[in-house]
């Protein structure tokens, strides 16, 4: 199987891990959460803990921030990795 998905981010970073302390660390701090949050084992130990409201609060909160930042276009081919005109099924 491919690998579509990179995490390279939180294995570079070498500056501050902060909130508050300037917009770029900021960013970076947020990247590296997040790219750290999706770590397979990490998910394979909190989401069986997850209640279906905070897993709906979740989905709310992805799925809003990527409707609001991304084209249509930008939604399937960075968040889904999919190329024109192919659907999930044929990848």
């Amino acid at each position: 199987m491919k690998t579509q998905h990179t995490h390279e981010f939180v294995e570079n970073w070498t500056g501050p891990l902060a909130e508050g302390f300037d917009h770029e660390t900021d960013l970076a701090t947020l990247q590296v959460y997040l790219q750290k949050f999706s770590d397979d084992q990490l998910m394979a130990r909190l989401l069986p803990r997850l209640s279906q409201e905070e897993i709906s609060q979740l989905f709310s909160v992805i799925g809003q921030t990527l409707s609001r930042h991304l084209s249509r276009e930008e939604y399937h081919g960075l968040f889904l990795k999919q190329a024109p005109g192919q659907s999930r099924e044929s990848q």
